[in-house]
């Protein structure tokens, strides 16, 4: 494809990647200031118990403590993610709910006074009835983590969209199908970390690796009673979120909390140890799906029962319950499709969202039954799913809007890439193919609260001198690149090479932002930065326009040049001015055009400070039913994948050989962290496959909560990708573009059960696909060959 553009479409290298090789990328546990002190957090070692009483007078006591605090000092303000389930308070009151429940914050001289002081916290516990199983979480007379909550339900979904029993008769085929997972860890690379400074005239300034600066800031207030405009969030550089980072979390507020007290900078920092008990991860899911079709191919009626292990509290996991279902709207034509979730709490802990928020586990169930019906009905898997596809205009059944869609490109291109047809049904016993299709928003269409508030604006600055830019705003660069797109759509947008534009994020001092989740911030944020930079140039055309007696539509800037349809204007005068007030300077404008410098030095002295503003917020979207806000978005990408395996028949053990990924996001606006963000998907999609589960003892302690227990894939575990990208126009994004971040891990796990299917002959319906599990089911599968046998000699 012919790229239209000068700066989109390029391969960029990021603009934090000098610092970030150089060592000077300043990460939150990086951090110093003046006076600062040093936080830890107790937290319970039952999963259940009541609290019956607290002493911290010998934790006071303790040469260079400054600071205890308990649920008695700072209240019991509730609050979570969603408004309508908060349901946590900063320290247990009355008793806690899971293995590292928080119970009291110290803040000391040292990391080591810190530590110390919280062996001298004496807390007399009564041990209660734990449930750790959603089965028996739900039991009638099961121990109650919330009185609000019966049963420990958390919350219910219904949802029926078309006739999904009159339809369930019109189909020529149906089956039913299970599967589970295992709830997982993000493993992000720096856990959680902050420092708090609460100021001489009450202003609080939290630097914290979060994903969410914004929604920080608003719980922050809300928790310590600060008035929003009293708290400053500032993100730091991230060492990956993926999810878990998204909502505020203990440690902020215990910082901000001690800081105030204090009238000192505080630090904390979680251990590994402490990422794995706080989770916010992904949850464990139990699906089940009883899906119709018609005899040649057609889906035709999908009912979907889905039961979420959510830990202690809400997190994330009201919007999870939701994409669970949701998200299977698209990307194949579905009329009648039911839906039944439930979220169960369990005395463990909290589980929210992360990438591919709610879809994963789903998706994979349903993109293998998908294999199952096509092997059933006699028909190739990729035809099957290239029939039922959607394409751009299509309204799902839960009014979701296609408004663009490449996901026959997709299916087609991962089809292509890997000689699919020369493969499928002609390789040898262990080695298998298997392939499977994704889907996911392009950011939530409403913020998590109630509002009507803008998800991004964005000011850009245009240097004094005219030779530079600033895009200010409060999004989040996780790792995932979002300030090399805000500078690469200003880049485009003012007509001036990238190197010219630099971005400042992050900060909610810069800008309203509701951060990096749902894969949000290149159309939303990328739409701000676009308007924005369009301010700027129009307002330097303008004043260049009256200079050079030209109507301001002849004008264009390209190049970092000022264009001219038509005749052009004598610039001799502009230029003259310009290098008589830089005489002495040795990079003197040359060239028939204006340079961009010139231009915007020309407004600058005619109006001050050239400032730009944009902003986006979606359009009224989605449906009426209850629920229809989460999954709605202004667009969606898809993704198709294509994976080959070698299965050891004596051992179980699964490699991965191959992946072949395509994805639609759009207009690529960095062909090279598109591409990266693909791989980057496909890895924990692969992890989550074969190796990832978060285990319990029969306490509720985590016994493998380090990264040396916690499997995670390497590169030497990463076969080669062939990564395709198909660019799609989407209307409602910047120049076209939209997702990339979560979208394209949707497919990797259903591909390599299929491709396991393929190799073996067996179906696994758990995760993750260890070698164990595989070794059992061919151990039964043999069995059950065997019996087949002697049958037929009777």
């Amino acid at each position: 494809m012919t790229n239209k553009f000068a700066v989109l479409g390029t391969r960029a290298p990021k603009l934090d990647a000098p610092d970030k090789v150089t060592g000077r990328a300043q990460y939150a546990e990086d951090l110093h200031l003046a006076g600062q002190l040093y936080g830890a957090i107790l937290q319970s070692p039952l999963a259940h118990a009541r609290i019956k009483r607290i002493d911290v007078s010998r934790a006071r006591r303790l040469r260079g403590v400054k600071a205890v605090i308990t649920a008695k000092d700072v209240g019991l303000t509730k609050y979570g993610v969603s408004p309508a389930r908060y349901d946590e308070t900063l320290f247990a009151h009355e008793k806690v709910r899971y293995v590292g429940d928080e119970v009291a914050a110290v803040a000391a001289v040292d990391l080591e006074t810190a530590l110390e002081a919280l062996e001298l916290i004496n807390v007399e516990y009564e041990e209660l009835p734990a449930v750790f199983e959603v089965d028996a979480a739900i039991l009638h007379g099961a121990p109650l983590l919330h009185t609000d909550y019966p049963n420990n339900i958390c919350a219910e979904v219904h949802q029926e969209f078309g006739d999904y029993e009159a339809a369930l008769g019109e189909c020529d085929y149906v089956r039913t199908d299970r599967l589970k997972n295992k709830r997982q860890d993000a493993a992000f690379i720096e856990p959680h970390a902050c420092l708090a400074d609460y100021d001489s005239s009450g202003g609080l300034t939290l630097f914290t690796s979060t994903q969410t600066p914004h929604y920080v800031q608003r719980t922050v207030a809300m928790v310590t009673g600060l008035p929003v405009s009293r708290v400053r969030v500032v993100k730091p550089h991230v060492g990956g979120g993926f999810g878990p980072k998204a909502e505020a979390t203990p440690l902020e507020m215990s910082a901000c909390f001690l800081s105030m007290k204090t009238g000192r900078p505080v630090k904390m920092a979680y251990t590994r140890e402490q990422v794995f008990l706080h989770s916010r991860a992904r949850h464990q899911f139990f699906h089940e799906m009883t899906t119709g079709v018609k005899k040649d191919g057609s889906i035709h009626a999908l009912h979907h029962r889905c039961v979420l292990d959510g830990g202690a509290y809400s997190s994330f996991g009201i919007a999870t319950v939701y994409y669970a279902g949701s998200l299977l709207g698209g990307p194949y034509r579905l009329p009648h499709m039911k839906y039944d979730g439930m979220r169960v709490y369990t005395n463990k802990p909290a589980c929210g969202a992360q990438r591919g928020h709610g879809g994963v586990a789903a998706r994979a169930c349903f993109e293998q039954q998908l294999d199952i019906i096509a092997e059933e009905i006699g028909m190739d898997p990729v035809e099957l799913r290239l029939k039922n596809i959607m394409q751009a205009g299509d309204v799902t059944c839960n009014e979701m809007d296609m408004s663009s869609l490449g996901m026959r490109e997709c299916i087609e291109a991962v089809r292509e890439g890997s000689e699919w047809e020369k493969k499928k049904g002609k390789l040898p016993p262990g080695k298998g193919i298997g392939m499977a299709c994704g889907f996911f928003v392009s950011g939530a269409a409403y913020p998590i609260y109630r509002s009507d508030v803008y998800h991004s604006t964005v000011i850009v600055r245009v240097a004094e001198d005219g030779g530079s830019v600033t895009a200010f705003t409060g999004s989040a660069d996780i790792g995932q690149g979002s300030d090399t797109m805000v500078g690469m759509i200003v880049a485009e947008a003012l007509g001036i090479p990238l190197v010219d534009v630099s971005v400042a994020s992050g900060d909610t001092d810069f800008s309203m932002d509701l951060g990096a989740y749902s894969s949000r911030q290149t159309l939303m944020t990328g739409h701000a930065a676009k308007q924005a930079a369009e301010d700027v140039k129009q307002q330097i055309l303008a004043v260049v326009a009256d200079e050079l007696s030209v109507d301001v539509k002849k004008l264009g800037i390209s190049d970092g040049r000022v264009k001219v349809k038509g005749k052009k204007p004598d610039i001799e005068p502009v230029r003259v001015r310009y290098i008589k007030e830089h005489r002495g300077w040795k990079d003197v404008p040359t060239g028939k055009d204006l340079t961009f410098r010139e231009a915007a030095r020309l407004a600058t002295v005619a109006k001050g400070s050239i400032v730009g503003t944009g902003k986006y917020k979606p359009p009224r979207l989605g449906g009426k039913h209850k629920g229809a806000a989460v999954g709605t978005s202004p667009a969606y990408g898809c993704s198709a994948q294509i994976v080959e395996v070698s299965v050891d028949l004596e051992t179980g053990q699964v490699t991965v050989d191959a992946m072949t990924d395509a994805h639609d996001c759009g207009q690529v606006v960095n062909r090279t962290s598109v591409e990266g963000q693909m791989q980057g998907s496909l890895s924990m999609g692969l992890g989550e496959a074969l190796l990832e589960e978060v285990k319990f003892d029969d306490k509720g302690r985590v016994i493998n909560a380090s990264l040396g227990e916690y499997k995670i894939p390497t590169s030497l575990d990463m076969p080669n990708v062939k990564s395709i990208i198909i660019e799609s126009h989407e209307p409602n994004g910047p120049f076209g573009a939209k997702e990339v971040g979560e979208g394209a891990i949707m497919p990797t796990i259903p591909a390599i059960l299929n491709a396991v299917h393929d190799a073996t002959g067996v179906r696994i319906d758990e995760l993750p696909i260890s070698a164990e599990r595989v070794f059992t089911a061919l151990e039964e599968a043999a069995k059950d060959k065997a019996k087949k046998k002697r049958r037929k000699r009777k």
